[in-house]
């Protein structure tokens, strides 16, 4: 999903670069809309992912102090193991996500200076 993620931002500031020369933004638009929708749902099962392995390494941690189970804490970590990399990942995903908002805004910018141009 990382490479996926690099690979469309970078093809669409590879667009924004050229500027359209027919000057119509409207389908392009239309597609980095859903692309944002497939990103933004992607972020929300990781970060309930990310959560849940958060979750589970605090919990676990908190039964090992009380108990003493000492192998409570090989459990911690290797939830903590998992859960370095889904953070990593979590943040990705939230920084490029962001990221694509700024494209789209500056997509729909682009677009309506060509429809405004078009009406002069």
């Amino acid at each position: 999903m990382k490479q996926r993620t690099l690979n469309y931002i970078k093809k669409i500031d590879l667009l924004l670069e050229e500027d359209k020369p027919d000057g119509s933004w409207d389908d392009e638009i239309e597609r980095h809309l859903i692309q944002i929708g497939f990103f933004q749902h992607e972020r929300l099962i990781h970060l309930m992912v990310t959560l849940t392995f958060a979750i589970l390494a605090v919990g676990t941690l908190l039964v090992e102090l009380v108990t003493s189970f000492t192998p409570l804490l090989g459990v911690f970590f290797l939830l903590m193991v998992l859960l370095v990399p889904y953070i990593k990942h979590y943040f990705l995903l939230e920084n490029k996500t962001q990221y694509m908002y700024k494209q789209y805004d500056e997509m729909l910018r682009r677009s309506l200076e060509a429809k405004h141009a078009g009406q002069k």
